[in-house]
């Protein structure tokens, strides 16, 4: 799909998967535009969370209103990866005594406004991407990266930035989405291609599917021509990680085609991913973001439970189980913790 939510300085914004949105990303999630009445929609998506009921979030019903360490909101950001992540945190904390509302809020202002006041207590967040939102937020639009491919070093920068805003990073997941580049299997082997070094030593031009921002933005063509010297003759406009854009690889319209390290289908396209051995790409792993006035033992020790556990072909798989099989994110979060023994 390729539609996507930036604003014009964001330097990396990323596309929605299947209804992505808020966060979704493109070179990196973006900062969805100024809410307007933000209090008053918060106050209409969370009054109806609290309403009881499962749904495809993952809500609980009136039957767990009893439990005896309180309530905590659970926020997505409206996109499938982002819901399911959410259920998780909602069911481990479920486990773990707490009655857990779940909503969605596709805005990344609303979210981030409604983290910072306590509305929401818990969200799903991404490292690299989050620390340069709230950078932007703490010192200006202007304000130089905070992130890199360093995990430890953009965890750093993001847990400084995070308690200035009353709130605390937990673990981050091993599971990282970020972006990636694929190639049809049969160009892969033909010119002997495991990583974007070897494509850009080889010296064959090519042509990328990507969305059009590619050409300007740093981690897509300008990124590629500088760190492995590939060249890029021309953009083929399929978008981020649509099926347009690997059908176009999988055809050889284009040789190079942006996905997402999270996405499972690449191979159902006869597709390899080329490895980023030289880590252009931002480290942006899967982190839990908390109200640190809401935060206690039992909600670190909970979800910090999942960091270790969750890698990035889980994830992959889990993706692919709501968007091609269309399974409940409740569900696949559910089977996913029961079998690692979580739940």
């Amino acid at each position: 799909m390729a539609d996507t939510t930036e604003l014009a300085d964001d330097p990396h914004p990323r596309p929605r998967r299947r209804g992505r949105a808020g966060l979704g990303r493109l070179f990196g999630r973006g900062i969805g535009p100024r809410a307007v009445g933000v209090a008053a929609v918060l106050a209409v998506a969370l009054g109806a969370a609290a309403c009881g009921g499962s749904d495809d979030s993952g809500s609980t019903d009136s039957a767990t209103s009893s439990a005896p360490k309180g309530k905590l909101t659970i926020a997505d950001a409206g996109f499938t990866e982002s819901k399911i992540l959410a259920d998780m945190y909602g069911q481990l904390l479920t486990k773990a005594g707490y009655t857990v509302d779940r909503t969605s809020v596709a805005s990344t202002e609303i979210a981030q406004s409604s983290l910072e006041s306590g509305q929401i207590d818990v969200m799903p967040q991404y490292v690299a991407t989050y620390a340069d939102l709230l950078n932007t937020l703490v010192n200006g639009k202007d304000a130089a990266s905070v992130s890199s491919s360093d995990l430890d070093a953009s965890v750093a920068a993001l847990r400084k930035l995070a308690t200035g805003k009353g709130l605390t990073a937990l673990d981050p997941a091993d599971a990282v989405d970020q972006n990636a580049f694929a190639v049809s299997k049969d160009f892969a082997t033909k010119n002997n291609l495991k990583t974007l070094s070897d494509l850009g030593a080889s010296g064959l031009e090519v042509k990328i599917a990507a969305g059009p921002e590619c050409a300007t933005r740093p981690f897509c063509q300008p990124g590629l021509e500088k760190t492995y010297g590939i060249k890029v003759s021309d953009i083929v406009e399929t978008g981020v990680d649509t099926a347009q854009t690997k059908s176009a690889v999988k055809d050889n319209t284009a040789q190079l085609g942006l996905v997402l390290t999270t996405d499972a289908t690449v191979s159902d396209y006869n597709l390899v991913v080329l490895d980023d051995d030289k880590k252009l790409q931002n480290a942006d792993n899967l982190v839990p973001i908390v109200n640190t006035k809401s935060l206690s033992p039992e909600i670190t020790k909970a979800l910090n439970a999942l960091a270790p556990v969750l890698t990035t072909a889980d994830l992959a798989d889990l993706n692919k189980k709501v968007d091609a099989d269309r399974e409940k994110t409740s569900d696949v979060a559910q089977d996913y913790l029961k079998s690692k023994n979580l739940l």
